[in-house]
């Protein structure tokens, strides 16, 4: 049995912009010249695992779902992919997206959003 490789970020803050992009190449830039102290630049060495890139926490990887149709989409990949309801869906419609995602055995990262009972 192989084991699964294990989900690891190098790093999960975001950088600080140091200047705007007009001095970020400067000669005497302090960030660029790496100096003691200053903040960290973005370098490839900071890119994920090629495996294990894009994944969620329960191994999916995200789809973004505008409507029904887009659902069929992963009728055969519901092991690698989880739907997600875009923003701007209704809640009437996420309803009916949500019932359709229960009938093909799907999962859906965002399944009580917009969701109320009626009162």
């Amino acid at each position: 049995m192989v084991a699964k490789t294990p989900i690891i970020k190098k790093r999960t803050k975001p950088f600080k912009r140091h200047q705007s992009d007009r001095y970020k190449s400067g000669i005497d830039n302090r960030v660029r010249r790496r100096f003691k102290g200053q903040l960290p630049m973005p370098k490839i060495g900071y890119g994920s695992n090629k495996k294990t890139r894009h994944l969620l926490p329960n191994g999916l990887k995200k789809f973004l779902v505008n409507n029904v149709r887009e659902l069929e989409l992963l009728l055969m990949h519901n092991k690698s992919y989880a739907a997600e309801i875009a923003h701007n869906v209704s809640s009437r419609n996420r309803v009916v997206i949500l019932e359709r995602a229960k009938a093909l055995g799907l999962k859906v990262t965002n399944p009580a959003a917009r969701l109320r009972s009626e009162e």
